[in-house]
């Protein structure tokens, strides 16, 4: 068994012993802090599909994480306010059915990015960065400017979304069902990695031009990749806004898609459990020095730099090595 492999079963034991110990010493606001950590850390799984398998280096994929944030809050808003979201040329009514809410974020995030990918995979480089960046500053402007939905102040839900058979109020439930998601997630991505769909992305990724040789389009490969990729970020926003209560134009902004990135880079680039490493750390940062001082985001850089300069590959490369299993 490599060193990866034992490290990822470290961390998703963690995953577990943590929210358990906080139930049985009574801290609900520990498990949010895991909760927190797992939905950010499937954020990250999703835009590793792209970035780590198929080198897409993306700075918009806030938007598919506000999409799904915003699919939640305005389902649930009116579900809420018992208003019904159209009337004409057929009746729709909100729902606090959160499979429902999920399947809607998936396909709108699925719709989405397969138009983004569509004219960003055109350009490479530097040109994809800033595409990818336009479009999440256009929904962002476009989310401050929606008055029907709180505009720039967003809006609160009052109440979490139902699951069947799991009581969402009570936090370590909530908890359990974000990281069972996270898992069935995980055990998606390293079968994709491993199937022909991945192998052949991982080739377009290297060498495009012998990937056409053997008659495959490098494109519709990274495109498949992109809108994949945007589906995970989708779904993890609507998690996220269930967290919360509460949906706002920041879900979209270029500095969360960057935060993103931040965990994926942290965690290693292409490793299975890569956003899991970096999600933990970001939040564990974020709560012990944040609590010390306002400028904690200085010693998340000094890290980042530490690791883009001596671990390239991320907190789990400097644990496992050049080892490279996804396991």
């Amino acid at each position: 068994m490599s060193r990866e492999t034992l490290f990822n079963a470290a961390l998703l034991l963690g995953l577990i012993a943590v929210p358990a110990w906080a139930v049985m010493t009574d801290e609900p606001f520990t498990i949010t802090l895991a909760t927190r950590a797992v939905i950010l850390a499937l954020a990250a799984a999703g835009l590793n599909i792209a970035l780590g398998i198929g080198g897409l280096v993306s700075l918009g994929h806030a938007v598919f994480f506000g999409i799904g944030g915003y699919a939640m809050g305005i389902l649930a808003h009116h579900a809420q306010s018992y208003t019904p979201l159209m009337e004409w040329p057929f009746l729709i009514e909100g729902t606090k059915f959160m499979p429902l809410i999920w399947l809607l974020a998936i396909v709108v995030s699925a719709l989405v990015a397969l138009v983004i990918g569509i004219l960003s995979l055109r350009t490479t480089g530097a040109y994809f960065i800033m595409i990818t960046l336009a479009f999440g500053q256009m929904f962002y402007y476009f989310a401050i400017s929606w008055s029907t939905y709180g505009g720039e102040d967003g809006m609160s839900i009052y109440v979490r979304n139902d699951f069947p058979g799991l009581n969402t109020l009570a936090p370590i439930q909530f908890y359990g069902l974000c990281l069972a998601i996270l898992v069935v997630v995980l055990v998606f991505s390293a079968r994709l990695r491993r199937s022909p769909f991945g192998l052949a992305l991982n080739a377009a990724r290297q060498v495009p031009a012998r990937v056409e040789a053997v008659g495959m389009d490098p494109m519709r490969l990274k495109l498949v990749a992109f809108v994949i990729s945007g589906v995970i970020t989708g779904l993890a926003g609507a998690l996220f806004a269930d967290l919360n209560r509460f949906v706002s134009p920041t879900m979209f902004s270029w500095q969360f898609s960057g935060e993103i990135m931040i965990l994926v880079i942290l965690g290693g680039v292409g490793r299975l459990f890569g956003p899991v490493a970096g999600a933990v750390t970001f939040v564990a940062l974020e709560h012990f020095l944040g609590g010390i001082t306002e400028f904690w985001h200085i010693f998340l850089g000094l890290i980042l730099l530490a690791v883009v300069l001596f671990a390239r590959g991320g907190i789990t490369g400097l644990v496992a090595g050049k080892e490279a299993t996804h396991d």
